[in-house]
């Protein structure tokens, strides 16, 4: 399944879940008078995480019928794209941890750049805040005080159940879905922050910093999270393609080594790490950065996904 977050677009109202079928999306709240004997859906994604494997059979319940008998549906539970905005899958996760200096290609890139010293020897990661996240096909501005703003799509793990203490072969047994982040980094300020050590980096979490989505595709779609191959385009150019198997620190080794002392918790977040083939690491950087009017597209291939954003010029 693929589980989003959403509010209409001609009925203001609370954020609202729902799930893709097809082009359209199937309103849960809307939907749940096909099944009326069965418990209410909780309202926001990581209550729904945090009902475990039975609460996504009872979204798998509403989908299936709701599949069955989308010619006759009321109106309002099924909906147009059109209709809808996207919101982050999950906007208040308890925690959400970036892996940094995770992909092969992408270290390269860093160390030609000064931008990483030596080769961890173990996952290291940075806090990504709820503030800077925004949904697919949103406006993020670029702000006056930044030239660099490079892309950086990355392969997102979101946790299913408590986990705490986990071992490497359980790793998976926690895990209820992906989805992909454009982790937006202001190059201008990050050098200074990568010398200083800092694990709250403001090159990432301005606000808009964080596209997420649009969904959250459940593991039971997803072949193989080691075999997706990732990609980047800017106004339609493709200006990278790297597979997952590429990444050092595989989702196993990841959960074990912060698990050990911190806890998570469902709606929690993972993400895995930018590829290689940013635009700090090409020659030509300087005109490789996003800038306002560029429409920038992060995705899987398979299972195939689309993240879409693009670049304005700030409104203050």
């Amino acid at each position: 399944m693929r589980l989003l977050t959403f509010v209409s677009r001609t009925r203001p109202a609370a954020p609202r879940l729902g799930v893709m079928l097809g082009e359209r999306i199937v309103d849960l709240a809307a939907a749940e008078h096909l099944k009326p004997d069965a418990p209410a859906l909780p309202p926001t994604m990581r209550e729904l995480l945090a009902l475990g494997a039975p609460g996504l059979a009872r979204v798998r319940e509403l989908f299936d019928t709701a599949k069955a008998r989308q010619s006759a549906l009321p109106a309002g539970t099924l909906l147009a794209e059109s209709e809808i905005r996207y919101l982050p899958p999950i906007s208040d996760a308890e925690k959400f941890l970036c892996v940094g200096k995770n992909y092969r290609t992408h270290l390269a890139e860093l160390a030609a750049n000064d931008l990483i010293k030596e080769m961890p020897g173990e996952p290291t990661g940075f806090i990504k805040l709820n503030t800077c996240l925004t949904g697919h096909d949103a406006d993020v501005e670029r702000p006056s005080t930044v030239s660099r703003l490079d892309y950086e799509p990355e392969l997102v793990f979101v946790i299913g159940k408590p986990a705490y203490g986990v071992k490497e072969k359980d790793a998976f047994d926690y895990v209820a879905g992906i989805t992909i982040l454009n982790d937006l980094t202001c190059r201008d300020t990050q050098k200074a922050e990568v010398a200083s050590g800092s694990r709250f980096w403001t090159s990432k979490n301005a606000p808009g910093f964080g596209p997420l989505g649009p969904c959250i595709i459940t593991m039971d779609e997803v072949e193989d999270p080691y075999d997706i191959w990732v990609t980047c385009s800017v106004n339609g150019e493709q200006r990278m393609r790297v597979n997952t198997s590429d990444q050092i620190w595989k989702l196993p080794r990841i959960i074990e080594h912060f698990s050990r002392l911190i806890p998570f918790e469902p709606g929690d977040m993972f993400s895995t790490g930018a590829p290689g083939g940013v635009a700090v690491g090409k020659p030509n950087a300087e005109d490789l950065y996003v800038k306002p009017g560029d429409v920038v597209e992060c995705a899987f291939e398979k299972p195939a996904m689309v993240l879409r954003t693009r670049i304005v010029a700030p409104t203050r």
